[in-house]
């Protein structure tokens, strides 16, 4: 036997392998999805499906079927949209005190906050400030004359 004709026979043999060994895997997986009880789909036809005529018939019915499913549950879903809609309402209604006064005190501490950042702020970069300002003030006056 030659170099090239065992190479072959060695790449035959693994081909041969792999195939069985997912043949195997495939046979477990599905042992497994019909011990554990799971609902097994049907494979689909893809070529059939997507044919031509049928296909677009297909889609009729399933637009079909969601729309009457959406026709079935609309007088539920309006209902619930409404007591969401009435009970986000009273909500709103029973806690207003408590949400103003939360905000007043928010707005508060964001102030304190906010006066004690600009302070520091002002403090760390004061020699720049005053640096660009006196910039900006020969800039005017050089521009007016």
């Amino acid at each position: 036997m030659s170099l090239e004709e065992l190479k072959r026979i060695r790449k035959e043999n693994i081909l041969k392998h792999k195939k069985k060994k997912k043949e195997y895997y495939l046979k477990k997986k599905l042992e497994q999805k019909l011990s554990s009880g799971a609902i097994i789909k049907p494979e689909i036809d893809y070529e059939k499906e997507l044919r031509g005529d049928f296909f677009a018939q297909t889609i009729k019915e399933i637009a079909k079927k969601q729309k009457s499913h959406v026709d079935s549950r609309k007088e539920k879903i309006i209902e619930k949209l409404v007591a969401y809609k009435e009970q986000k309402q009273k909500y709103y209604e029973q806690n207003r005190e408590k949400r103003l006064q939360y905000d007043k005190v928010y707005r508060d501490k964001k102030k304190e906050k906010l006066k004690a950042y600009r302070k520091e702020y002002y403090e760390k970069n004061k020699e720049a400030i005053l640096q660009k300002q006196k910039e900006k003030r020969k800039l005017k006056s050089s521009n007016g004359k």
